[in-house]
């Protein structure tokens, strides 16, 4: 794991590209704390801060091939690296270290952008032809890892996070108010969106190219749902899951140094670990976040898997005070506005794991996505259906919806009854199963003086994807997760964002090619869905305790408004002070004015989940202002060493190449 950067700008002097590209690896030096390195040509500086996880000795970058053309600025992992390097070893490539570093390198020699269907493993690189000066950027199929890119009159920058772009000389962030409404209304970004003008995120699946100037995207791995194995029975169908996600878990414990496991208290996590524990030489190291506030703590079923497995578990108790202090440093990671506060625990124990030695974890993400884990699929499947019921067969399913919630009854289905009717036919093209979910949205779009059409772009962007219409209802909430929530929200702001903030990488092995074409092809065959992930949950009774097996689903989440209504922590004066809200002129300050002192000083129980979401957002959006758009209140960077320096201008100088010849 690592994080990379780059600079094009036409006849900008080395030694000025060197001092940039310096300052931008300087911002995400906490991606990488072991060592950087910086390459240099004409017009062009790219470099990585690097995670030694695969070969510490070898594997510094930027990494180079014999002939000193192709140079690569790598981060993340591929994990079925040692099956690629067989088989280019077969087609006579030879290779001097044993990282997958290397392996990336020669396999983009020997397929070009074919390689990257290649690839099991969570990655985002540049890759640069010293001969004819044209760029690559590519990033993973499902999103894992991240990319930026933003393009300044003639020059091209890209980088792992945005904040890496504060060191760039004339650099200037200012905040969308049309992202910022698509992003309120709908949880997340969506793929290219970063909520910035002028800087875009490297969509999952994509590559981009920069020759002469132009870039262009490209799409490499389209999402599909029609790829997954033949599966004639349950019992074939419970073997498979267990076979694939085995196969997984042992890839991605690949690594020279300790991986450990974050235990959530759901079924998810204790099968990644439970699988983990096999290939295991030693107790295995696990991690989890405790609450003080019992409504959200999973500690007991934490422990319970711990103890179960005879692992060496810790965990990270968080308070409101907590959280209320480590807010602001979390939103300057996750760069983007959040809709509720799980990712600052998340922060927080990241912290801890690091501080434990601990370098590479392993977690859940990506099974309810994959398995149909959440309750929206549910949901999707009884009002797609709603209309052929009968009143009979209505009433049952309605009850089966929300087991876990306690407080569900018979007049909360009546309530629902009458809602499922009124959304019971499609009123936004292409977005049914997401429907209800835009309600709570449409209140936090009007934050925004002017939300415009918060839906207009993730229209657009349903409209336009090729075999998306023929999907059924399910798979377009499928596609819809996989597309905006998990890698816009899951993966970055809860996930990688956090754990890289204290170089510690992420590893997913629900996020495999192979365990998603499996998925994809097993659900609702054998059952009708109304038991999230039953398939899942079934295929490993037995090697986790039935109380977590049949746990039904508890959705991960931390106080929220309760938080920093109860500490008061001196940053609200950003959404409390009406002359701190006037530096956010795309805000309606009205309605935040009497949404966030609403918050702030009624009882917990008065305040909606619309509401706290809203709340959530305001401080984010406020906290991100602050830091990136007036560069108040930012933390100190400081390099790692120094592993490598390439200065291809030199080189060029030292066989006498004339300048055009080199030029790109």
């Amino acid at each position: 794991m690592c994080g990379i950067a780059g600079i094009l700008k036409p006849n900008r002097p080395a030694e000025a590209l060197g001092a940039d590209i310096r300052g931008m690896l300087s911002r995400i030096a906490h991606r990488g704390p072991d060592g950087y390195g910086t390459l240099v040509d004409n017009g062009l500086a790219m470099g990585t801060v690097r995670l030694a996880i695969l070969d510490p000795a070898g594997g510094a970058q930027p990494f180079g091939d014999a002939s000193g053309r192709y140079w690569l600025c790598y981060n993340g992992e591929i994990y079925n690296y040692r099956e690629l390097r067989a088989t280019l070893e077969a087609r006579g490539f030879s290779f001097r270290t044993t990282c997958d570093t290397e392996v990336v390198l020669a396999a983009w020699i020997a397929w070009g952008p074919d390689c990257l269907t290649r690839f099991n493993g969570g990655f985002a690189f540049a890759l640069y032809d010293a001969e004819t000066g044209d760029l690559f950027l590519a990033r993973d199929r499902f999103g894992k890892r991240p990319l930026y890119y933003a393009i300044r009159g003639d020059t091209v920058l890209f980088a792992s996070e945005m904040k890496a772009f504060l060191a760039v000389p004339g650099f200037s962030f200012e905040q969308d108010p049309d992202q910022l409404s698509s992003i309120l209304a709908q949880w997340t970004p969506l793929p290219e969106q970063s909520g910035f003008f002028g800087i875009k995120s490297l969509a999952m699946g994509e590559y981009l190219s920069v020759k002469d100037g132009t870039l262009a995207t490209r799409t490499y791995d389209a999402l599909r749902f029609d790829i997954g194995p033949k599966v004639e029975s349950e019992e074939e169908a419970l073997e498979a899951i267990r076979a694939r996600l085995s196969r997984s878990v042992e890839l991605r414990l690949r690594s020279d140094v300790e991986v450990g496991v974050y235990l959530s208290g759901g079924v998810d996590s204790a099968i990644v670990a439970a699988l983990a524990r096999d290939f295991a030489s030693k107790p295995l190291s696990t991690f989890s976040v405790e609450f003080e506030d019992a409504e959200f703590d999973e500690s007991a079923e934490q422990r319970l898997v711990a103890e179960h497995l005879g692992t060496s578990h810790h965990a990270e108790r968080i308070r409101h005070v907590d959280i209320a202090n480590a807010t602001p440093e979390a939103v300057f990671h996750a760069e983007v506005p959040a809709f509720r506060s799980a990712f600052v625990p998340m922060y927080l124990l990241s912290q801890r794991t690091k501080a434990e030695g601990i370098k590479v974890i392993l977690s859940g993400e990506g099974a309810d996505e994959a398995f149909l884990g959440y309750d929206l699929f549910k949901e999707t499947l009884l009002r797609a259906a709603w209309r052929e019921l009968p009143d009979e067969i209505r009433g049952p399913r309605l009850a089966r919806l929300y087991p876990h919630l306690s407080h569900y009854g018979p007049e909360d289905s009546a309530a629902v009854t009458g809602l499922y009717a009124q959304f019971s036919e499609e009123k936004m093209p292409g977005l049914f199963s997401h429907e209800l979910r835009f309600q709570n949205g449409q209140f936090s779009a009007r934050l925004m003086k002017d939300k415009g059409d918060p839906f207009r772009a993730i229209s657009e962007l349903v409209a336009n994807a090729p075999g998306y219409e023929r999907l059924s209802p399910v798979e377009k909430a499928q596609w819809l997760e996989y597309k905006t929530l998990l890698p816009g929200y899951l993966l970055s702001t809860q996930g990688e964002r956090m754990s890289l903030a204290h170089g510690v990488e992420n590893r997913c092995p629900f996020l495999d090619p192979e365990v998603f074409a499996l998925a994809t092809s097993v659900n609702l065959k054998f059952d009708d869905g109304f038991v999230e992930k039953r398939l899942l949950r079934e295929a490993f009774r037995g090697r986790v305790p039935d109380a977590i097996t049949d746990k039904r689903k508890f959705p991960y989440r931390a106080p929220d408004a309760a938080a920093f209504a109860a500490e008061k922590p001196d940053y609200l004066d950003l959404v409390l002070s009406a002359d701190e809200l006037s530096k956010l002129p795309f805000l309606e300050p009205k309605f935040a004015s009497r949404l966030a002192n609403k918050v702030l000083t009624k009882p917990a129980a008065e305040i909606s989940t619309k509401e706290n979401q809203t709340f959530l957002y305001l401080i984010s959006i406020a906290l991100l202002d602050r830091a990136f758009v007036r560069r108040e209140g930012l933390s100190a960077s400081v390099l790692p060493p120094l592993d490598k320096a390439v200065d291809l201008t030199a080189r060029r100088a030292e066989v006498n190449l004339p300048r055009e010849a080199s030029a790109r």
